[in-house]
């Protein structure tokens, strides 16, 4: 039996302005939460990706009391070369498809650079009923000694059922990745086009601090954060996305990105530049085709309405580095508070992470996309 969150945060409508931040729980997860999503019952899951040694397991179920619990087992956490295909290494997200079912990206990784484990880097789909492993799809084929996969969205609908995977790069040089679920096939797309690299230059201010990679000898180096997150047009015809380390959202047709036929020039030729909406982690999109904005330089929400106009909807200090996003079917935003800035690398290797973290929700005005 599973405890679930209550049905306040479920099925009840809010009583409260839109855009007022509303704390759920303090996850006591063991390290950095970037990614969560809810089934339609209420469950809660996070994810932890496996960036240092300290990350004891890399997907959880959160549980009311804030409690933190490896799934679907504590056995399939421990990530094993000999079973990459059977257990979890580095998981940044996860998402529930229309159908309730719980799908895992896993990028493969052991830690926050390196190859990906040979045969690691995979879809895993769920049935969180049985919480038994459906499914599981690799991606080695479109990943490669740079990689680290990091957002994730499921499209079903009737012949076009599909996964598109973000691939930031750990040298900046980032790429789409769209997968053919009712063949498993997967194409690298737009890798090193200029809507999936990191931008140089940019100067980005979390807390009140720039953030870069600071070692413990003092010196510092620029972050590197190609194609990051995305959201899907409530159609599904176009898939929005941006690097960590840029202003710009873009887009691109689906029906590109899934085509075998078309090389990477003709998916270019259908990419959309929509101007600068800000610094941002993860991204949603409504059934209005409206886009929210993790804007983290100030620890707030944002949201790009189809006109291009970008707007704060709410913020909080204690929004540290806002990331994922899930919208229920009762038009609740949930999102996490990952601290991401004051991981070690960040701080001269000091870890400045103050558990719990804080999960967020607030109400907006539009159901899920």
């Amino acid at each position: 039996m599973h405890a679930t969150l209550p049905s306040s945060a479920r099925a009840q409508p809010a009583t409260g302005p839109v855009g007022k931040l509303e704390l759920v729980v303090a996850a006591r997860a063991p390290t950095t939460p970037t990614g969560l999503t809810l089934s339609k019952e209420g469950r809660m899951f996070l994810f932890m990706p496996r960036f240092d040694e300290h990350t004891v397991f890399t997907a959880g179920e959160l549980f009311p009391d804030g409690r933190v619990v490896p799934y679907p087992s504590e056995a399939a956490n421990r990530p094993d070369p000999a079973r990459a295909a059977d257990t979890l290494f580095h998981v940044p997200n996860g998402v529930f498809d229309s159908r309730n079912r719980l799908w895992l990206l896993d990028a493969g990784l052991m830690a926050s650079s390196g190859e990906p484990v040979a045969g690691a880097a995979k879809l895993v789909c769920i049935d969180p009923a049985a919480n038994g492993v459906l499914r599981t799809i690799s991606l080695q084929a479109v990943v490669t000694p740079t990689s680290s996969l990091n957002d994730l969205r499921v499209d079903l609908r009737p012949g076009r059922e599909a996964a598109y995977i973000t691939d930031q790069g750990q040298t900046g040089e980032g790429a789409l990745i769209a997968v053919d679920l009712a063949s498993g096939r997967a194409l690298r797309r737009l890798g090193s086009h200029d809507s999936t690299r990191s931008v140089p230059g940019l100067l980005k201010i979390v807390e009140g601090r720039t953030l870069l990679k600071r070692k413990a000898d003092g010196s510092t180096s620029p972050i590197q954060g190609g194609a990051n997150g995305i959201a899907l047009s409530p159609d599904g015809t176009r898939l929005y996305y941006s690097p960590l380390m840029s202003r710009q959202l873009y887009a691109v047709d689906t029906a590109a990105l899934l085509d075998e036929s078309r090389d990477d020039g003709a998916v270019a030729a259908t990419v959309q530049d929509l101007g600068e909406k800000g610094l941002t982690g993860g991204l949603a999109a409504d059934s209005r085709d409206r886009i929210y904005l993790s804007l983290q330089e100030f620890n707030g929400v944002g949201r790009r309405d189809p006109d291009g106009q970008v707007e704060v909807l709410a913020n909080d200090p204690r929004l540290i580095w806002p990331d994922t996003f899930w919208i229920t079917d009762e038009g609740w935003l949930y999102l996490s508070s990952a601290q991401a800035n004051r991981r070690p690398e960040h701080n001269g290797g000091t870890d400045r992470q103050e558990p719990p973290y804080a999960i967020f929700r607030m109400r907006i005005d539009a159901g899920p996309a």
